[in-house]
């Protein structure tokens, strides 16, 4: 069944799931999205019926099929509804034709609805570009996944986006409780009673998807409720209906990348309640644990580095210890390095002495090792060569001055210890090196 087959009239209705029955019926009834909000841009331009192109970027059931509809239903432009997962390159040429005639001949445009806009590939996006650079087609897409990302420059130029957010606790509530008050459309002439520790289920397992709500009451409703029957929906009854929350983490998609960066960004920051939080949401939305070893293993060398050179040591182990024993044992040996590398002492030392290095690599026109510090293998390197003249360390008791560098680089810096954990022992170490003279090639 789809949203927009179902008429306010229609004996569908009756028989469409509660989500459906209860979609907002104007702007005014969306809930907890400041861009429907009276006075927004995007409200103004329902309002007046002058639509521009646009994209509704958020998580699922936060109203953005919803927003469409009530566009459809409001404007006097000719509306056509398209699933990106279903529609193909032929069927957008065929609307962009229809549109360009009822624009010539009656000048009525054409507003084109795309669910799951990101799932067109390039050769769809490229198609639809000009009818909606020339105005034939106002285009509205709806996205869970980063436009930025999923839809190709030229296309996103050329609109507007606009970002939903997740809903508030007390959003879904309100829906909630419109639901079980609705006689018309909702479960008002139910004889229910929702206690407050389980509408506190019923939210928490929704975490800000309005659908999700709804389809448990629905779900509760149609299994247990009865007209003419009182029913205390217990606690026991919703988790016996929702089952285990479900985070939504998507492993290839936006929030994947973005509760990646959130967990790597709070060990940097030396938070390890914040840490351990975002290792939490990716374990159980089901992230790979080697992806997640993976990263702590390289923010160990990044950004611990040899500020505690144990740090990456850790990590190493609870790699090791994640793809031995597996999930859900795996979630220990990765908090323990989470927390470790968060509390853990901070430099970035390593990683810009390699960059520097790494630059100063690619400018040089000629790359030189010096004689001295040349293979000499070979018997005859010397003599015939030129190589030699190495002095040995151990020979002078650990330590003896010479140049590592090739000569038109002998005053280059790359590594500079910082000043925090173990990197006082190394700059201590380096200022106390002896420094009389300055050293030569031999």
């Amino acid at each position: 069944m789809d949203l927009f087959d179902i008429k306010p009239d229609s004996k569908n209705n009756k028989l469409a799931p509660l989500a459906y029955r209860m979609r907002p019926r104007s702007l005014d009834e969306i809930v907890g999205q400041p861009i429907a909000a009276p006075g927004s841009l995007l409200r103004r331009s329902i309002d007046k019926d002058e639509l521009h192109s646009f994209v509704l970027y958020g998580p699922p059931g936060t109203g953005k099929t919803s927003i469409a509809k009530l566009i459809a239903d409001m404007t006097q432009a000719r509306f056509e509804y398209m699933k990106a997962v279903t529609s193909g390159v032929n069927d957008i040429r065929k609307i962009a034709v229809d549109a360009a005639q009822d624009l010539k001949f009656y000048r009525r445009r054409t507003v084109l609805f795309v669910d799951e806009i990101h799932r067109f590939n390039k050769a769809q996006q490229d198609v639809l570009l000009p009818f909606v650079e020339d105005g034939t087609l106002v285009l509205i897409g709806a996205t869970t996944e980063n436009p930025l990302y999923e839809l190709n420059t030229a296309l996103l130029s050329r609109l507007k986006l606009y970002i939903m957010e997740a809903l508030r606790p007390e959003d879904i509530r309100l829906i909630v409780l419109r639901a079980l008050e609705d006689k018309e459309r909702g479960l008002g002439n139910y004889n229910l009673s929702l206690p407050e520790d389980s509408m506190e289920i019923i939210i928490s397992t929704a975490k800000g998807d309005a659908r999700t709500a709804l389809n448990i009451l629905d779900t509760l409703a149609s299994s247990y409720a009865e007209p003419d029957t009182f029913l205390e929906i217990s606690p026991e009854l919703v988790s016996k209906v929702a089952g285990k929350p479900l985070v939504k983490y998507d492993r290839t998609g936006d929030y994947h990348y973005d509760t990646i960066s959130a967990y790597i960004k709070s060990i940097r920051g030396s938070d390890p309640d914040a840490a351990v939080y975002w290792l939490a949401v990716m374990l159980e939305g089901g992230e790979d644990p080697k992806f997640i070893a993976r990263r702590l293993l390289i923010h160990a060398a990044e950004d611990i580095g040899l500020a505690d050179p144990m740090g990456l040591a850790l990590a190493a182990a609870a790699a090791y210890a994640a793809d031995f024993v597996g999930m859900p044992e795996a979630r220990i040996p990765l908090a323990e390095a989470t927390i470790y590398l968060s509390t853990a002492p901070k430099t970035n030392s390593s990683k810009m002495a390699i960059d520097r290095a790494m630059e100063t690599v690619r400018r040089q026109n000629r790359i030189k090792v010096p004689s001295h510090l040349a293979d000499t293998s070979h018997s005859q390197a010397g003599k015939l060569l030129g190589k030699g003249g190495y002095k040995y360390p151990h020979d002078f008791g650990g330590y003896v001055k010479q140049m590592y560098l090739p000569e038109d680089l002998v005053d280059s810096k790359f590594y500079t210890p910082g000043d925090n954990g173990h990197e006082q022992v190394i700059k201590a170490f380096l200022q106390n090196l002896p420094s009389a003279g300055k050293p030569h090639h031999k």
